[in-house]
């Protein structure tokens, strides 16, 4: 039986950062910028345990051998519309990164998530995906994304998201137990319209201005 993780990332900048995305005042352009500088941050902590082969280089000196990682077997996977908010970021660290893309929306009665668009890169067994989206709140959304992903059998799944709860963690791991979680923070739990609390209210609409 596999354990479920969860990774909370609690570097000083990262929550600094969460810190000031809370902000109700924070501008679209402000929430914007420190989502890139901290989806940027937290590559660093998901992609520690990557793979590494060895490379023949030529310094001023002399040969020498290195170590790199290969960016093309890796996938991003953004749950639309917000999780395209953590790509240039995570993109920065590893800028050979094959992007898929899933549109899901929750029915705001249900509280089910709906698929509309599905697009992945080839290959997907040989390639690792880190599927992100900035909030993991009921948890209906990422695991019909994780059913999805996981149909065209990848090497390996993390999800990745800003911010989570214990009922969109639970939900996640009773479906998913084997895909670990990464996340900048562990809210209180839902409001009885299912946003996270305290939250930072919804992150498409701050990251693209459609308040």
């Amino acid at each position: 039986m596999t354990t479920p993780e969860v990774h909370h990332i609690v570097h000083p900048l990262i929550q600094h950062k969460l810190t000031l995305m809370r902000d109700k005042n924070a501008s679209t352009s402000s929430f914007r910028r420190l989502l890139g500088e901290l989806s940027t941050l937290m590559a660093y902590e998901i992609t520690r345990d990557m793979p590494l082969h060895p490379v023949q280089v030529e310094t001023p000196l002399e040969t020498t051998t290195g170590q790199a990682i290969d960016g093309k077997k890796l996938a991003l996977i953004s749950i639309l519309r917000a999780g395209n908010g953590f790509l240039d970021g995570m993109l920065s660290v590893v800028p050979g990164a094959r992007i898929g893309h899933i549109g899901l929306y929750r029915d705001p009665k249900t509280l089910q998530a709906i698929e509309y668009y599905f697009k992945m890169p080839t290959q997907m067994e040989e390639r690792d995906a880190i599927v992100v989206d900035p909030m993991l709140a009921t948890g209906n959304s990422a695991v019909m994304a994780l059913d999805r992903i996981k149909q065209l059998k990848p090497r390996s799944i993390k999800f990745v998201c800003l911010l989570t709860c214990p009922e969109g963690i639970a939900t996640l791991h009773a479906a998913h137990p084997d895909v670990p979680i990464y996340t900048a923070a562990i809210d209180r739990g839902l409001n009885e319209k299912g946003y996270i609390v305290p939250g930072l209210g919804d992150a498409g609409d701050r990251i693209f201005g459609t308040l």
